[in-house]
């Protein structure tokens, strides 16, 4: 998987492309982590438009994310979400937690 940040008007945009599973996990916490402390950003957003694979792991990343951010009063949105990456987001009820588009 390939991750780049992106950062405009107190919006950050994490661009995904590849497969987003287990062995992402630290490229993926790479790219987040530093936003966790950065003030100016209130949003961040997750673009799955490149991924065309996640699976359970990635799930619990995407958690993960959702608490250390939650925890900084900074929203989440996850965009781009089609196909598989749709279903799977939708059998987890990953609407619930996240606002998805």
């Amino acid at each position: 998987m390939q991750t780049t940040v992106s950062k405009e008007g107190g919006k950050a945009l994490i661009k995904l492309s590849g497969r987003f599973d287990f062995n992402t996990h630290r490229e993926f916490r790479g790219a987040y982590e530093p936003l966790v402390t950065e003030n100016d950003i209130r949003v961040v957003a997750v673009d799955f438009a490149g991924v065309d694979y996640l699976d359970s792991s990635a799930l619990g990343m995407l958690l993960m994310l959702r608490d250390k951010l939650g925890g900084a009063n900074k929203e989440v949105l996850l965009t781009g979400v089609r196909g598989n990456v749709k279903q799977v987001l939708d059998i987890a009820n990953f609407g619930k937690l996240f606002q998805i588009s």
